[in-house]
């Protein structure tokens, strides 16, 4: 991608100094970085500029990583804009927290620069691909009550919308194209990030259960998006 009116790029709370390290690989794929100074900031330009990308640290200096969570998770709630969480908190259960808030990837500030230029790309072209409409797939999948309206980008169960982020609508996309097929772990990572499946399996529990949680009426028994132990999952 180098249009750079497809490229911006938001950054909120940069602790790890990681986007001055990288400005010059944004530079060269022809990327518009702009920084939030505060929360307001943020959701300003979340709300009245084209955005198609936040990046930003969990921990806060004088609150600690729960408030950005929290932040995550409000983020979402007024925002598809794919989220990176760039922090030197590389602990497990902190990036299942940041994932399961409704970020989208979680890397740590030793993260090797060019993979995290690989996520951010892949991220900003699945983006785009969402908010494009394109005649050719202007189709709607239909699985019993759950219904997927590619064109609109909508997915409703039982007659009600339900709100998902981009990469869940993806996975959710994916595994109902492939109803009743089963798909691994590493089918469904490399299909959306596009890129080698390593350490794969917590990211892909926390989209699906995100998904079920809003789809399922009980998510510990569901009815569309099911677990094959051991292989994978799959709808129907």
């Amino acid at each position: 991608m180098s249009n750079s009116a497809l490229n911006n790029i938001l950054v909120y709370n940069n602790n790890t100094g990681i986007v001055e390290s990288m400005s010059p690989l944004f530079m060269g794929e022809g990327f518009r970085v702009t920084a939030a100074g505060d929360y307001r900031e943020l959701m300003e330009a979340l709300e009245e500029q084209n955005i198609h990308l936040l990046m930003m640290d969990v921990e806060f200096p004088d609150k600690g990583f729960i408030s950005g969570i929290e932040m995550i998770a409000d983020i979402r709630k007024r925002s598809s804009v794919p989220i990176i969480i760039v922090s030197a908190d590389a602990a497990e259960s902190t990036k299942i927290m940041a994932l399961n808030a409704g970020a989208d990837d979680y890397v740590t500030v030793n993260c090797n620069p060019l993979e995290i230029l690989a996520r951010v790309k892949s991220q900003l072209r699945r983006y785009t691909q969402l908010v494009n409409v394109c005649a050719n797939i202007d189709r709607i999948y239909k699985v019993d009550e759950l219904v997927i309206d590619d064109m609109k980008r909508k997915v409703s169960v039982d007659g009600k919308e339900v709100k998902l982020t981009p990469i869940e609508y993806k996975i959710l996309r994916l595994l109902v194209q492939e109803r009743g097929k089963v798909l691994s772990i590493s089918q469904i990572y490399e299909s959306i990030w596009h890129m080698q499946a390593i350490g794969a399996d917590n990211t892909i529990a926390v989209h699906i259960r995100h998904i079920r949680e809003k789809i399922e009426r009980n998510p510990k028994e569901p009815r569309y998006l099911k677990v094959v132990w051991g292989t994978g999952y799959k709808v129907g």
